[in-house]
């Protein structure tokens, strides 16, 4: 049989840890209170093992990084929500006289843009100093209407701002225009130069076809005139036989008289000679 001194040691044990619990439970928020009872509730009466369960925070940041816009409108000012309202008291203590510009993507054409806070308009951060957000070149300043070109909240905006920047800023703000300018340059110089020797190229074949047909036609005359040639020579071949054969026949007949009053000659010697034979 238990004894009166151990109930009494229980219950004041019990008591005790009763005590503790209720002195941690009210030293904890809302948020922790609300995980340690569920973190207990999955330990006691879970048929998983115990998990941690997380469970999505909204914070002021989160509300100002959803709700912040570069410049508000009417519409978002008649929004009474305590997010708007929470966004607009942040958004009233902005100076949106000059921009700060971060440019560490300026070669891809994309700088962001943003207003000055409070500490940079009292150290004179993008006005007495360069804009960009790197940079706080003092000398050679200039003033820059910037055409500010960005995606908000779903749609696509314009914005016409003003930056400071020094010389070596400026650049980076044209930089990709500029390069973009140059590559140009270079590819209608490149098609120049291929239609110049394809120009080139055209009149070297129309010229090599020019010297090829008058080689042809010189050919063709050449030979045109060897054949007159060759007939005219053959006409006079034909010419020259025919006067040597007539020179023979001629010769033939000559001869032939000749012989024949060589005859005669001959018949009247002999019968001058013998007389009596007549």
């Amino acid at each position: 049989m238990t004894s009166s001194a151990t109930i009494r040691s229980d219950i004041y044990d019990r008591e005790e840890r009763k005590q503790q619990y209720q002195a941690h439970i009210r030293g904890l928020n809302a948020y922790e209170r609300h995980k340690k009872f569920l973190k207990d509730y999955v330990r006691f009466y879970g048929k998983d093992k115990p998990a941690e369960v997380k469970l999505p925070v909204k914070t002021d940041q989160d509300t100002l990084r959803e709700g912040y816009r570069f410049i508000r409108s009417e519409e978002d000012d008649l929004n009474p929500s305590w997010e708007q309202r929470l966004v607009k008291r942040y958004y009233d203590k902005l100076f949106k006289e000059y921009c700060i510009a971060d440019m560490s993507r300026y070669k891809t054409g994309k700088i962001g843009l943003r207003w000055r806070t409070e500490k940079e308009v009292m150290t004179g951060k993008g006005q007495f100093l360069c804009g960009s957000k790197h940079c706080d070149e003092k000398e050679g300043l200039a003033s820059y209407e910037v055409n500010f070109s960005y995606h908000e909240a779903g749609e696509d905006k314009q914005a016409l701002v003003k930056l400071v920047a020094c010389e070596r800023c400026a650049e980076k703000l044209y930089y990709k225009k500029r390069k973009e300018g140059e590559r140009s340059e270079i590819k209608e110089k490149r098609k120049q130069k291929r239609k110049r020797s394809k120009s080139h190229s055209e009149d070297d074949t129309d010229e090599e076809e020019k010297r090829k047909e008058d080689e042809r036609s010189e050919r063709k005359e050449k030979k045109k005139q060897n054949r007159n040639r060759s007939q005219s020579h053959s006409e006079d071949d034909t010419d020259e036989e025919d006067r040597r054969k007539g020179k023979t026949r001629k010769s033939k007949l000559e001869v032939a008289d000749r012989e024949g009053k060589d005859d005669e000659n001959f018949d009247e010697y002999m019968e001058g000679m013998f007389p009596g034979k007549g």
